[in-house]
């Protein structure tokens, strides 16, 4: 249905990409509406970021690489920029005409906020009635406290993730990922691109309202269903599990190293590998949720064990005997693991300036290929006079 745009979006072995031809205007900043974008954009859709004078505020955020933020161009590659004073009739307009031939239509504002500026759904729900419009906030769009902002730990912690987050007894922390943040990207890129699949039977527009809040929640089932069957809030346990051990991460003589032994077989092996095969019978940890209940004691008598050896050499031990295990990497670490490697996740990006740095790309593959980074991050207002000339506007100005 779109037109101010006709190029399309091809993998790296020439098959079109499944978002090839659809054209998604963002109205964001920060983090969960430019993460949901860059999905869209990674998946072959002509995504238009839509700032405002001064940018995304995450442009200034470091760590700085040339003058560019590296924050910024790890949610902003496969988009084009275009900066609009949205309070001026001249940008309005633009921006109107932009909303008119375009298929997908994202912003992150607090509610209220299009409304006032001429662009909520309703507004414009006549001028594009086939608009897939989804507006992502903290709370939602309707509701007691959908006037209320937030930022990802003060969504982490109203939505019960800090509550059992951290070490026992020790005070609330947040998940050092924003979680809030990128989950909410995630079902809201999930949301449009179901939507966009729907719309071609229908050829009508939603209005997508997806929240935080209600994200937050939605991908916490373990914990809200253990609220729901017993009554009682889950507790922080550390890395430990509520219902299976050995399961968390453990002390040997050098540093930490994570074991996952989730059923009565790899419980065995551990106890084999540990040369402890008494511990099968002990009346405390004959089951899985025995071992649960006196977990405490449990760690206690592995890290005896664990502390004769480093960390790697009990990883590796209990990789060879099957045992899911794993080292506590950081993220150079990680990032040079031969598994992240092979799997091309990480590729060079150039940056605006010249300058170039690395990146970690889209995580899925399709057919056994990455998709492609086929645009890097943008300048501000890099591309006005180019969607200026697709849509035809009348006056090109720079603002």
């Amino acid at each position: 249905m779109s037109s101010f745009s006709t190029s399309r979006a091809y993998s790296e072995n020439g098959v079109e990409l499944a978002l090839s031809g659809i054209r998604v205007l963002e109205f964001c900043q920060i983090a969960a509406g430019p993460f949901c974008g860059m999905l869209l954009g990674d998946m072959g859709a002509d995504v238009v970021k839509i700032e405002p004078p001064s940018g995304d505020a995450m442009r200034q955020w470091p760590p700085i690489t040339d003058g560019f933020s590296e924050n910024f161009s790890s949610l902003n590659r496969n988009k084009r920029s275009i900066a609009l004073n949205l309070k001026t009739k001249e940008h309005l307009d633009i921006a109107l005409q932009l909303v008119a031939q375009a298929d997908v239509l994202l912003e992150n504002n607090r509610p209220g906020v299009m409304d006032r500026l001429g662009l909520g759904y309703t507004s414009i729900a006549d001028l594009n009635p086939a608009l897939i419009y989804c507006s992502i906030s903290a709370f939602g769009q309707t509701g007691p406290r959908s006037q209320e902002g937030a930022f990802d730990v003060t969504m982490q912690g109203i939505s019960g993730i800090m509550s059992v987050t951290g070490e026992e007894g020790e005070p609330p922390v947040k998940c050092g990922v924003p979680l809030s943040d990128f989950a909410t990207g995630l079902y809201a890129a999930f949301h449009i691109s179901s939507a966009l699949f729907e719309r071609r039977s229908t050829g009508k527009g939603v209005h997508i309202d997806a929240s935080m809040l209600g994200c937050s929640l939605g991908i916490a089932p373990l914990q809200v269903s253990e609220y729901f069957g017993t009554g009682n809030n889950p507790k922080r346990l550390g890395s430990r599990h509520p219902r299976n051990a050995p399961y968390q991460a453990f002390k040997a003589s050098d540093g930490y190293f994570v074991i996952a032994a989730g059923n009565q077989k790899l419980y065995e092996i551990v106890c084999s590998v540990i040369g402890r095969p008494d511990l099968v019978d002990d009346s405390r940890f004959t089951t899985t949720a025995e071992r649960a209940t006196n977990q405490a004691a449990l760690t206690e008598i592995l890290e005896e064990q664990f502390s004769s050896d480093s960390a790697d050499t009990w990883y590796k031990r209990f990789k060879d005997a099957g045992v899911p295990s794993a080292p506590i990497n950081n993220y150079g670490e990680v990032l040079r693991d031969s598994q992240v490697l092979d799997q091309g996740w990480v590729q060079p990006l150039e940056l605006p300036n010249a300058g170039s740095t690395q990146t970690f790309a889209h995580p899925v593959m399709i057919s056994g290929r990455n998709l492609p980074i086929r645009r890097r991050p943008p300048l501000l207002n890099e591309h006005y006079d180019e969607i200026l000339n697709e849509i035809s506007f009348d006056t090109v100005t720079d603002s």
